[in-house]
């Protein structure tokens, strides 16, 4: 069953029952890696109580300092919301969102996200994300339990990987760049528009975050991610005058194949 590849992330759960929980409920539905970005109370008695026997999903779960190396290696990332946000991934429901991971599980490693109990994810966190997973609850009283919540999202990827319907993936020989990776490219990018004064260093946010979006929609693979890395290296160097042909030029490369 694809399931081994798919990490829990929760960012920053506030209470151990809520962990233990989770990890009840992931065990149930076969899934074991759980990841915790800053838990407030860990370890904790309280999350091997609620655990009720999934103390192996509790001993093995990873803790993080931030959320950067939580998703380290991931090529894909959803993120679950309560809320739409003017500026977001797009949406799907659970049945999709489980689909799509399930398929890609197959191939390389896929975290599904979640928020803290009482705020859910930050903007900036769902900026990470490729999807974004609402789950179709009562209009008038949307908040799930975070448990409840990981228990929804749980039981739809082993729906998935039962009936193996796999999503339709274009055929490429390159690996999707990784979360860490992008990253990268947006901080070279950030600093390149800065430099250029195509962005506002004041104010880079907005601009920041629809090109986020953007990449997020286009998923670049690992070559494009050296050909995007490799543009924006030239840019760079020819405003230090150092290109092929320029006083100073070393004829320095970096970037992907191309063809």
């Amino acid at each position: 069953m694809k399931l081994e590849r798919i990490r829990i992330v929760l960012v920053e759960p506030q209470l151990a029952a809520n962990i233990g929980a989770v990890a009840r409920a992931m065990k149930t539905m076969g899934l074991g890696e759980l990841h915790l970005v800053r838990p407030q109370q860990w370890p904790h008695p309280d999350a091997a109580t609620m655990a009720s026997g999934a103390d192996d999903v509790l001993q093995h779960a990873q803790v993080h300092a931030g959320l950067e190396d939580a998703l380290a290696g991931a090529a894909l990332v959803v993120g679950l919301s309560a809320r739409t946000r003017n500026l977001s991934a797009p949406a799907e429901s659970p049945p999709q969102a489980a689909a799509r991971v399930v398929d890609e599980a197959s191939r390389h490693p896929v975290a599904v996200l979640f928020g803290r109990e009482r705020t859910g994810l930050t903007n900036e966190e769902v900026d990470r994300c490729h999807r974004v997973v609402h789950i179709p609850a009562n209009p008038d009283f949307s908040s799930l339990n975070l448990a409840a919540a990981v228990q929804v999202m749980c039981y739809e990827l082993r729906q998935a990987a039962l009936q193996g319907a796999p999503v339709p993936q274009p055929a490429s020989e390159w690996p999707p760049a990784t979360a860490e990776q992008m990253e990268q490219l947006y901080q070279h990018l950030e600093q390149t528009l800065v430099r250029i004064e195509f962005l506002r260093q004041e104010n880079p946010r907005v601009l920041m975050r629809r090109l986020r979006l953007l990449f997020n929609r286009a998923r670049p693979d690992r070559n494009e991610y050296q050909i995007l890395r490799g543009i924006l290296a030239h840019v760079n160097m020819g405003m230090e005058g150092r290109l092929p042909g320029q006083r100073g030029g070393t004829g320095e490369r970096l970037g992907g194949r191309e063809g």
